[in-house]
């Protein structure tokens, strides 16, 4: 046989068999390919799964930090002197506001009293003119011991006094009376604005002054070791304006509405004097007869400077 005949077609052969075994290789590959992709396909009555939150999604956590410096930080670390200013400012304060509240009240019951004694002027007698004045009332007072004045003027010492002086000085000692009730706790008002803020600067200038030896013994001058005890001073001074604003605002306040109020009752009075010393009061009844030497005196006397 010729060898070169043979060799061709044995090569020929090889080749047309070699893709048999890839394909058979291929072909179980292909089979399984359908089944990976069915076990890839989520079944639609599996029950659905929580994933927990991304990380980026939770709110930040916040840490609270305590304030190491304030009005607790400074009465507890503060000394006797520190708390003694406290206290000071914090009676202070108390006091204003009392003062204000009372004062305020008190001036509000006597203009609803002044409004009231009007009723005095449209009475038939003086008797039911003052029985219309509000009992324990200011303009009552006054009304009350104007006409004692004119009743009890005979038969006694007061004789020697004429009938005009004794009303007017009657009269008058009772709206001075008046007058001194209405001013009371003023000058507490006074007092307080103005040391108030006094107060509070020796309070800071004293917690500097600790604060200061303090870091000098540390040894450390860094702005923690400064900032916070500088600051608790800087309170006091805080303090003291917080005290004395109101005092002297509430003082200018309660000042103008009393001196409304008292030229009320001052104008009641000296008509009731006018009245009084006129010779003739009402119901027919005569008064003694006033001086004719002596002029009849107003009741400018009443007023003060």
């Amino acid at each position: 046989m010729n060898f070169r005949k043979i060799l061709p077609a044995a090569l020929l052969g090889a080749t047309l068999l070699s893709p048999l075994p890839a394909l058979a290789q291929s072909a179980p590959a292909d089979a399984s390919a359908p089944a990976a992709a069915a076990s890839a396909t989520p079944d639609a009555t599996a029950p659905a799964v929580n994933t927990p939150a991304l990380a980026a999604d939770a709110p930040p956590a916040t840490t609270t930090i305590d304030n190491p410096y304030g009005l607790s930080a400074l009465w507890s670390n503060g000394d006797f002197i520190a708390k003694g200013t406290l206290l000071i400012l914090a009676i202070f304060s108390a006091s204003t506001w009392y003062i204000l509240v009372t004062k305020l009240i008190e001036q509000g019951q006597l203009f609803s009293q002044a409004k009231k004694s009007r009723g005095f002027w449209t009475a038939g007698s003086v008797g039911d003119g003052v029985n219309a004045l509000p009992a324990k009332g200011a303009f009552r007072a006054v009304a009350v011991t104007g006409v004692s004045a004119l009743e009890h003027h005979e038969g006694s010492l007061v004789e020697n006094i004429d009938l005009n002086t004794w009303i007017t000085l009657s009269i008058q000692r009772t709206v001075e009376q008046i007058v001194s009730r209405l001013q009371g706790g003023l000058a507490v008002l006074a007092t307080v604005g103005s040391t108030a803020p006094f107060i509070g600067l020796f309070g800071t200038v004293w917690g500097i002054y600790h604060a200061l030896t303090a870091i000098g013994i540390a040894g450390q001058a860094s702005i923690d070791k400064v900032a916070g005890p500088v600051g608790e001073a800087l309170i006091m001074t805080a303090l003291g304006l917080a005290t004395a604003v109101p005092a002297v605002l509430g003082y200018n306040w309660l000042v103008r509405r009393n001196k409304v109020a008292i030229e009320s009752v001052r104008g009641f009075a000296s008509d009731l004097h006018s009245l009084l010393v006129s010779g003739k009061v009402a119901g027919g009844r005569s008064a003694a007869p006033v001086n004719s030497e002596q002029p009849a005196r107003p009741l400018s006397v009443v007023q003060t400077a």
